[in-house]
């Protein structure tokens, strides 16, 4: 019986590794980019879509293609066309979520410029594109055919960046790989970026737990040069001519500071093997902005900058939310508070059960007292998710709460680890 066992296991170990496609069966070490625009109102959304790329080089996992964190409010997933059998997926979050949640979204259809990327098929697969309703439940909202051999899928060389490695810690595909990009930078002032971006980057492997995982990590520094320096703050009429058309006052709030233009940021980056995009932003003003599997924007010069810095790759690494609720937000009614959260960090006690509640004391209350005997302990406190009542956070302060702590709480910290072993098999 053992050996019938064996001989099973032995014959579907080519079809699959922990439940993941084997990569060589089904992928090139290229990439195929998915260039569309996420178009919609309050309660729509439409997928349109614009180009296919072919690019250099695939620099995520081999081995961890299939998504299993269920992290993200979107996810694509790659099908083998003839067998019908999922090759890759990935969860993502895009800037057009956040919009649908503004007021302006109720007034008007807007469009957001996206990018998903993916290893180039060897054969034709389909891909499907779905959005997590108001219930947290996935649903298609597009699907296509891609023929690899397709001779609409643009082949082209890259811009001409010049690039500096500042951590190099092995082969990508067993690597997290960080693309750092300059924004508002002028071709003068690339020392100040190298420079910039080496004391943020130093005070994220600083933070626990990039601080023992950092040799899990590969940083390319991308020295993207701007026509002028710094980046738009419309609230003060200043309007700045800069490679990526960053910019604050994203849905009218001032420190809000992100960027539409993907496909600029993407065509920079082709020749790079990257997993996470940083756009680092030549300004002394206080503000930033990070999505899930998108990108992460901060700015370099302002004294809280650091802690920005890591704040905002919370979001775009790891998936985790805002635990802040007192601050100024553009949002109306961003979270359900009838169904659990996606991200790991909040809890609306729905589903307490599948968040942290394996790391709360039996001694400790559920909902816990903002107290300060609770203020050392993993709890449940009310307040988190941009709302002070009905959204939960672990602690009582957290990098992801505030700037009065660098540390991510222990319930953060175990989602980043969870992300850097997931990309990193």
């Amino acid at each position: 019986m053992k050996r019938f066992l064996v001989r099973i296991i032995l014959l579907l170990a080519p079809l699959s590794l922990l439940g993941s496609p084997v990569y060589d069966n089904y992928f090139t070490n290229e990439v195929l980019r998915f260039d569309y625009l996420l178009s919609g109102n309050h309660t729509s959304v439409t997928v349109l879509p614009c180009e296919l790329k072919r690019e250099k080089v695939w620099g995520g996992s081999h081995n961890n293609l299939i998504d299993n964190l269920n992290l993200g409010t979107y996810r694509f997933q790659v099908y083998d066309q003839q067998s019908g059998i999922l090759i890759f997926s990935r969860g993502f979050s895009p800037l057009f979520q956040e919009w649908q949640s503004t007021p302006e979204a109720k007034e008007i259809n807007k469009a957001f410029y996206q990018v998903i990327r993916f290893p180039f098929p060897q054969k034709s697969v389909r891909l499907v594109i779905e959005k997590r309703d108001r219930n947290g439940h996935f649903t298609d909202i597009y699907s296509r055919s891609i023929d690899p051999e397709s001779y609409f899928i643009l082949s082209e060389n890259a811009p001409k960046v010049s690039v500096e490695k500042i951590y190099d810690q092995g082969d990508p595909s067993h690597k997290i790989d960080i693309a750092i990009l300059a924004e508002g930078y002028t071709t003068g002032e690339m020392d100040k970026f190298v420079s910039d971006a080496k004391r943020l980057v130093d005070s994220l492997f600083v933070v626990p737990p990039f601080s023992e995982m950092k040799n899990l990590f590969n940083v390319y520094l991308l020295k993207t040069r701007s026509v002028e320096s710094g980046t738009d703050i419309p609230g003060e009429h200043i309007y700045r001519n800069t490679l990526f058309n960053s910019t604050f006052y994203t849905f009218d709030i001032s420190r809000y500071l992100t960027t539409s233009d993907m496909k600029s940021v993407h065509d920079m980056a082709a020749d790079i093997p990257y997993d996470q995009l940083i756009l680092l932003v030549n300004s002394s003003r206080y503000g930033g902005g990070g999505f899930y599997n998108s990108i992460n924007v901060c700015t370099t010069d302002h004294k809280l900058s650091p802690n920005v810095f890591v704040h905002e790759f919370g979001h775009g690494f790891a998936g985790l939310a805002d635990e802040y609720y007192t601050s100024e937000v553009a949002f109306d009614e961003y979270y359900n508070l009838k169904a659990e959260p996606w991200e790991p960090n909040i809890t609306t006690l729905v589903n307490f059960n599948s968040k942290w509640k394996d790391m709360v004391k039996e001694s400790t209350v559920v909902p816990t007292p903002r107290e300060e005997k609770y203020e050392t302990l993993i709890g449940a406190f009310e307040g988190g998710g941009y709302v002070p009542k009905g959204i939960f956070s672990p602690m009582q302060d957290c990098r992801m709460k505030s700037n009065k702590t660098t540390d991510f709480c222990p319930v953060c910290q175990r989602a980043i680890k969870a992300v850097i072993l997931e990309g990193t098999k």
